[in-house]
């Protein structure tokens, strides 16, 4: 439940590189960079809805830990995992389905914020919200 909420980006670490290393393209990245995204995370048992806000794109993605499922990222990259929860973490490990290259996150309240950490090819970046 400490997930619940919603959440606005307040700042990126590395996300420019980790953004490169995916494949996508400049423009598209300078936009990344300021799009603005919320994220309204609401958690009822081990189902998980999260609506997230952008200047790309408004989508709701409903998970269950542990279920396998298809995700798209704003960019059309295509994926294929899990979420589970492991302590106070959510962690995702996906798996591209151009490349089969793999992709994991980590959403982790720390203090007042929420932390989403992204790890790809060795390319690690993050993103940090506040409640909103």
């Amino acid at each position: 439940m400490a997930f619940d909420g919603t959440w606005k980006v307040d700042r990126s670490e590395n996300y420019d590189k980790f953004m490169e290393k995916m494949g996508v393209n400049i423009v598209k990245r300078k936009l990344a960079a300021h799009d603005n995204l919320k994220l309204t995370i609401t958690q009822e048992g081990n189902k998980f809805t999260v609506k997230e806000s952008s200047a790309f794109r408004n989508i709701e993605v409903v998970f269950e830990l542990g279920v396998t499922f298809n995700y798209n990222l704003a960019d059309g990259t295509e994926l294929r995992g899990t979420w589970s929860l492991e302590g106070n973490k959510l962690i995702g490990k996906f798996k591209r389905t151009d490349n089969g290259n793999e992709l994991n996150t980590v959403r982790e309240i720390i203090g007042d914020e929420l932390v989403q950490t992204y790890v790809y090819e060795g390319v690690e970046a993050k993103r940090i919200f506040k409640k909103d």
